[in-house]
């Protein structure tokens, strides 16, 4: 079964699907899912199935008490296991390079580092759409997923945005860096503004979360750091709001050097 309700933590709402056989269907059928919770102590025969089609498909999934899955569900039968899935399809990062290539444009991908706010993450999606960016990269944990409030933040441009979900975000700037990407991280210690750096090339921007920026691995992976200039008494922009300088700034440069080039 299938129910618009509660995420697991009260705040959103997404597409949860409930019921023993029907997450087991949709697993089987690769529907995208970002999370199985499974009522804590069952040891039914199907629920080991569960677990283990889930670890096949790379599905994370943890274990809950009843009454969490009866909220989760709106107190619908659901067997002890309930599956959260996206209200979105997620693309693989090569769709994301095949979209620049077919476009004739060097690559432009925005990866969120540690974007936990679904209004940040829709909001980031809505305005990677409207720079022309050929698709956003999320980690797998440790950041919102696509639940109906990130589509309905980004004002629609989901549906056209392609989101790819990396189960190890150092491995896939990794993968972004051999296919000739240069990867930018935002850091208020860089040396040099946004700016001053050229942004005009095959391109991968990480925006870090509000509060601790970019983990360190993932710093450590970027060929460069930028920063936004603070001129007033605020220490710091929120994640959307940077992420819209930073890519706006990649579209002027991107504009000017192909006006140099024609």
């Amino acid at each position: 079964m299938r129910n618009r309700n509660e995420g697991a933590d009260g705040s959103d709402r997404t597409d949860i699907i409930y019921g023993r056989n029907p997450v087991i269907e949709a697993l089987s059928a690769g529907r995208a899912i970002d999370r199985i919770y499974i009522q804590d102590g069952l040891n039914h025969p199907v629920i080991k199935k569960i677990k283990n089609l889930a670890k096949e498909k790379g599905v994370r999934y943890d274990f809950a008490d009843a009454r969490r899955l009866d909220k989760m569900c709106g107190g619908a039968n659901h067997q002890g296991v309930a599956a959260l899935a996206a209200v979105h399809a997620y693309a693989e990062i090569e769709d994301i390079l095949r979209r620049a290539e077919e476009r004739g444009e060097p690559p432009f991908v925005v990866i969120c580092d540690g974007i936990t706010d679904p209004h940040n993450l829709g909001s980031i999606i809505r305005t990677a759409n409207a720079a022309g960016a050929h698709g956003v990269i999320i980690p797998k944990n440790r950041s919102a997923q696509l639940t109906a409030t990130v589509a309905k933040v980004s004002a629609g441009a989901l549906e056209y945005t392609l989101v790819a979900k990396a189960t190890n975000l150092t491995s896939a700037i990794e993968k972004l860096k051999k296919r000739g990407l240069w990867i930018a991280g935002t850091d208020l210690s860089a040396e040099r503004s946004c700016f001053e750096s050229d942004l005009s090339g095959p391109l991968g921007i990480v925006v870090g979360s509000e509060g601790s920026g970019m983990s360190r691995i993932v710093r450590e992976s970027c060929d460069f750091l930028v920063k936004i200039p603070m001129l007033g008494e605020a220490e710091s922009l929120n994640a959307s709001v940077a992420a819209g300088v930073l890519l706006y700034e990649t579209v002027r440069q991107r504009i000017k050097k192909q006006e140099r080039l024609s």
